[in-house]
């Protein structure tokens, strides 16, 4: 007898072959029947006029510290996410010694903006961790609700092993060699693979560089250098001098293991930019690298206030602010000197790196002016005859830097973004979940591409788009048994209605611990998200009560845990 069974919906296997009707049988987390599903089941879902898919997988996260106070891992559960990876660009949350904990908040609140309280009174005084086993085996005992699949990330194994020296110098030999120990340790204990970031907008405590933008080049490639050894993981890296196409080739020529790179968006060196990156990436894999960008299908904006002004922290006039506590800030935000600096390096076409036209932001939030919100800073600074910098600053500042700017970044033409969504030489990633919190959300990637991409501009066919979310990055991440509906596979199933499935508009909420807010966004035509055999979403809610048993596995090196024979 089936535990449960999905009957007359389009099957849709993950492998880009056409859909056909038929039933899914599911019995002990696995997929037992597919096309025909005569036995009889316990729990029945009607699928008619519904699509029947392997569940989403997410390879670009941030969960790291919210699934230990959301192990339904929200918002990416609403959208049929089933497997998830943390540790990206380096910012892994283990090893981390007791006496280095906040230092490490203080870095996720700068780098990737998580609120700090939240992660203090989420995680509580002791941390069920401190080496990155003990948190894959932390993760277990709590449960959640999806898979989870687990990076070993550069900068807290740097500052694990070299203190507060990590964000000062060069590591010595015998510190790199202590750091290969780690990461070995981390690769036999279930890590997927290696992380790190030389991106210069990664910043940290106290303003200084994340740990891992000190590290030579040769620390980097000691470090890959545990996965070629072992020949298992993939190393994924968030770009920046220093590590970029020569770098990549001669580290995936030294380890003969897969590169995973963030990101490959449009407009980033301007428009058309893509295009070269594009064709050297297809160059190298035409010579046999396995060296894959991630791109994204939404256009990337930022809803940031000056409190936590991300996107300006790489700015030379913004080192002195990224240091500075909130009082702090405003009074450099007061000072005509310091405008005057800014003003000169962002200039009127765009900010660096990415030229963005920062003067097009949306004032989203603003309790000292409501009636300007919606509104452009460009519109408003000619209307009133005034500076758009001068403008933003000055807006923050009347509300004690409440106000929100939604600045559009990259990814803003879509004839772009459709060329590199498209493209094989490429993977879909960065959505950020889990990071950024209050300043954006692209959580929702996967009912974005089916509703837009896929019904309303028809740039791919939907076997396409569900392969490029699911067979797609199983494979390039080694996740064994995930991303295809087939006889004996893991049972992570999504049921759409292709009609109607699509994203909301991004919404503030205060659920976070301490009361801190955040962006979500709606799903919709998602019926039933299923993770591992079980039933974790249905019509729009959460399936599971308190006392039920979370569903999902860490994917140790890839593998369902623990493993159920063929």
């Amino acid at each position: 007898m089936y535990d449960l069974k999905i009957t007359g919906g389009t099957i849709v296997d993950g492998t880009g072959k056409p859909g056909y009707r038929g039933d899914v049988g599911i019995a002990t987390g696995r997929i037992v029947a597919l096309g025909q599903a005569d036995v009889t089941a316990h729990q029945t879902i009607d699928a008619a006029g519904r699509v029947v898919c392997p569940g989403f997988i997410d390879i670009h996260t941030h969960y790291d510290f919210q699934l230990f106070w959301d192990p339904m891992l929200s918002i990416s559960s609403w959208h049929g996410v089933t497997t998830v990876v943390i540790g990206n660009c380096g910012f892994g949350i283990a090893p981390t010694r007791p006496e280095h904990r906040d230092l490490m908040t203080a870095t996720m609140e700068n780098v990737e903006g998580m609120d700090v309280r939240a992660l203090r009174e989420g995680m509580g005084e002791e941390w069920p961790f401190e080496t990155f086993p003990e948190l894959l085996e932390a993760i277990e005992q709590l449960g959640v609700a999806v898979n989870v699949g687990v990076l070993i990330g550069h900068s807290p194994v740097r500052l694990y092993v070299m203190g507060t020296d990590s964000v000062e110098r060069a590591a010595t030999a015998e510190e790199v060699g202590r750091m290969e120990a780690i990461v070995s340790e981390g690769l036999d204990a279930g890590a997927i693979g290696f992380a790190t970031s030389k991106t210069g907008m990664h910043v940290g405590f106290q303003g200084r560089p994340v740990p891992s933008r000190l590290a030579e080049l040769d620390e980097i490639r000691a470090l890959a250098g545990v996965l070629g050894r072992a020949d298992r993981g993939i190393m994924m890296a968030a770009i920046g001098r220093g590590l970029f196409f020569k770098e990549f080739a001669m580290i995936a020529e030294e380890t003969g293991r897969p590169i995973c790179w963030a990101a490959l968006l449009a407009g980033m060196k301007g428009p058309g930019s893509h295009r070269s990156m594009l064709e050297r990436t297809k160059a190298q894999q035409a010579e046999g690298l396995a060296i894959y960008p991630q791109v994204m299908g939404r256009p990337i904006k930022f809803d940031m206030n000056m409190a936590e002004p991300f996107l300006m922290e790489s700015l030379e006039s913004f080192k002195a602010v990224a240091a500075a506590d909130r009082e702090g800030k405003k009074l450099f935000y007061a000072d005509p000197a310091f405008r005057a600096e800014l003003n000169a390096e962002i200039g009127p076409h765009g900010m660096p790196p990415y030229g963005t036209p920062w003067q097009d932001s949306a004032i989203s939030y603003c309790p000292s002016a409501a009636a300007l919100e919606g509104r452009t800073l460009r519109d408003v600074a000619r209307e009133q005859s005034r500076d758009p910098l001068d403008l933003m600053l000055d807006l923050a500042l009347e509300s004690d830097l409440k106000a929100r700017f939604r600045l559009p970044v990259v990814n803003t033409d879509e004839n772009e973004v459709r060329e590199l969504i498209t493209d094989p030489a490429t993977v879909l990633g960065l959505s950020d979940a889990g990071a950024h919190a209050s300043q954006l959300c692209d959580a929702c990637f996967a009912t974005d591409m089916l509703g837009r991409w896929v019904r309303e501009k028809r740039a791919l066919t939907l076997e396409d788009a569900v392969r490029i979310m699911t067979s797609r990055p199983a494979d390039l991440y080694g996740l064994v048994d995930r991303g295809r509906l087939a006889e004996g596979a893991c049972a992570d199933v999504v049921v759409f209605d292709p009609a109607t499935v699509a994203c909301g508009e991004p919404r503030r909420v205060t659920d976070f611990p301490a009361g801190a807010e955040r962006l979500v966004v709606d799903a919709y035509g998602i019926d039933t998200v299923i993770c591992n055999g079980a039933i974790i979403r249905r019509d729009g809610e959460d399936a599971l009560g308190t006392g039920d048993a979370r569903p999902g596995q860490v994917l140790r090196s890839g593998h369902p845990n623990p493993p159920v024979p063929r």
